[in-house]
């Protein structure tokens, strides 16, 4: 099953792979729609998934707030005994993940293929 969100969130569509929710996620991830991003992340824990992927090929940009939301819902997956992958990044937001150290607190995968293989 798909759903799409809202057209001004960065997060297009949602799809289920058993149990896991693959996220499509696009556009630039900045101060103007990073609390929309967060909030439509964090709802999806409700659906009690086991595994978020975010897929995030078409993002194009991501600031420091992005980042917050990303760190947040890392934080609260945890504490659901829910695991995050994120799949596909463009060099320009890996960067942002490498400057920051955060590429060795997240599970990031090259592909979304490769972030639906078990653990």
């Amino acid at each position: 099953m798909t759903r799409h969100a809202p057209s001004g969130s960065p997060v297009r569509s949602v799809r289920w792979d058993g149990k896991t929710a693959v996220v499509e996620v696009a556009g630039e991830i900045d101060l103007n729609c990073s609390n929309e991003f967060q909030g439509d992340l964090l709802k999806l824990l409700d659906h009690r998934p086991d595994r978020l992927v975010l897929d995030l090929a078409n993002v194009t940009y991501m600031d420091s707030s992005g980042i917050a939301s990303l760190v947040k819902l890392l934080s609260r997956s945890r504490k659901g005994g829910v695991g995050l992958r994120l799949a596909a990044m463009r060099d320009r937001v890996r960067s942002v993940f490498e400057i920051t150290r955060l590429d060795t607190v997240f599970d990031i995968r090259p592909t979304v293929a490769d972030s639906l293989e078990p653990s």
